[in-house]
């Protein structure tokens, strides 16, 4: 059982990692203790985005007389089938993900896998009463829920993402514990399937370090379809169907038939077997450099185990990094354009620095913006839509952040996080020509701002 690399995790992180190490000549093993796909795949990214387009679907439907179609004003849905396609659909693309490890040559040990140490410049690791020799390691564990120490939770029946994606059937009423991503996409979700949703958060607005101003709109916009949002308060009690909360002084109980904790996910560090190998701890994750490489110059980390930046695509760039270096190819990992997006309805998305960040550095920076409604292929498909389009310059007018309200939000900001990564300027960026008529020549008019 002797290896070139180990890979302990088959999450997003691991399992493309696992490919390229194998289509790049490495005999790879791959461990596996769940389901292949990590969390992404089985109880987070995907199934998420599949129920979003399923109310997406209904939303179109319940606005089609303003495009002059005409549809049932209250149209119905089937949850079962909403439910049973979720399921397919992460069946379809797990099952895609096994065939092409298989394809590449990687195998696959399905069980719980345990550092034991390392002998003759060999590190060992068991798994199923096996023992494996390999001379490279890569930790891919991911992130796990954060559940607050909250008076009464313990004792509470709540979910976490992971229940809200097992439903048999919808509660009348949720109340969400967190407005992240995590929160604010479910709630997006049960108030597009007519759940009365109410949103606490202890921060002063939305979306954690998203930018404000488009978390604002994005806030406001579900306010008027329903959703109460509590900012700044803090929950302090909860017992089954009632929250407690506190804000500025003033005490309030919040009825829910049901409680999602959605506050947010830390690195799985824990009964690894990694302290065998000395492995350097930093924030609760694994302490990395720019190639991914641990304490132990053997060792890689990469995904959410680093702490660093929970998200797939994150992940994935970094397993490549890995790979790549030990396989002696130049490359290194950059933070500085990563996009983030909130897939509710409309999408939220950003890339670079915020302003906020931009002004607690102290740094000078420029804003250029423009309402969405400046592009005629949004107005046509977005009926009284609201959306903004926000680019953030350096005083050489380098890109350097970008920040979008409005569907497709999600499909634009891969342009605008390579500009950023390129160190595009404003007067290049006017020389590419966007094609028209689309969303995306909203970033070209909003240069001219």
């Amino acid at each position: 059982m002797i290896y070139d690399l180990a890979i302990i995790g088959g999450g997003p992180a691991g399992y493309n990692a696992a490919e390229r190490a194998a289509s790049g000549g490495l005999k790879t093993v791959l461990f596996e203790k769940n389901a292949i796909g990590g969390v992404c795949l089985n109880e987070g990214c995907i199934p998420t985005k599949t129920l979003l387009y399923s109310a997406k679907v209904l939303d179109n439907i319940k606005s089609a007389s303003k495009y002059g179609i005409l549809a049932d004003a209250n149209p119905g849905f089937d949850f079962e089938k909403i439910m049973s396609r979720k399921d397919k659909v992460v069946k379809k693309l797990t099952s895609g993900v096994g065939m092409k490890l298989k394809a590449h040559g990687v195998h696959l040990a399905e069980g719980v896998a345990t550092v034991q140490g390392e002998k003759d410049g060999m590190i060992n690791i068991s798994c199923n009463d096996e023992l494996y020799s390999v001379k490279f390691l890569l930790l891919c564990t991911g992130s796990e829920t954060v559940i607050p120490p909250i008076k009464g939770l313990s004792d509470t029946e709540y979910w976490t993402s992971k229940e809200a994606l097992e439903l048999k059937e919808l509660p009348q009423s949720l109340a969400i514990i967190g407005g992240g991503v995590i929160g604010m996409e479910f709630a997006s979700f049960f108030n597009s399937m007519g759940v009365k949703v109410t949103v606490i958060e202890m921060l002063p607005e939305i979306l954690g370090a998203m930018d404000k101003e488009t978390s604002a709109m994005l806030r406001t916009d579900y306010a008027k379809k329903g959703i109460r949002f509590l900012l700044g308060t803090k929950v302090t009690e909860v017992v089954t169907g009632k929250v407690f909360v506190e804000k500025e002084g003033k005490q309030e109980t919040i009825e829910a038939e049901k409680i999602l904790v959605s506050v947010g996910r830390r690195p799985v560090t824990a009964n690894l077997g990694i302290e065998n190998l000395h492995i350097e701890l930093q924030k609760g994750g694994v302490k990395v450099n720019e190639y991914m490489q641990t304490s132990h110059p053997e060792v890689y980390a990469c995904g959410d185990i680093t702490g660093f930046s929970l998200l797939a695509h994150t992940a994935i760039r970094e397993g490549e990094v890995a790979v790549n270096h030990i396989l002696k190819i130049e490359d290194k990992m950059n933070y500085d354009s990563v996009p983030g997006v909130v897939y509710t309805n409309p999408e939220l998305a950003g890339a670079g620095k915020t302003e906020e960040e931009l002004k607690a550095s102290g740094a000078d920076y420029h804003v250029l913006k423009l309402p969405m409604a400046y592009s005629g292929r949004f107005v046509a498909e977005n009926e009284l839509g609201n959306g903004l389009c926000k680019l953030i310059t350096d005083d050489e007018e380098h890109i350097i952040g970008c920040h979008l309200y409005g569907n497709p939000a999600s499909e634009l900001i891969m342009s605008m996080s390579m500009a950023i990564d390129r160190k595009l300027t404003v007067e290049e960026l006017k020389k590419q020509i966007f094609p028209h008529p689309t969303v995306s020549e909203i970033i070209r008019e909003s240069l001219f701002a």
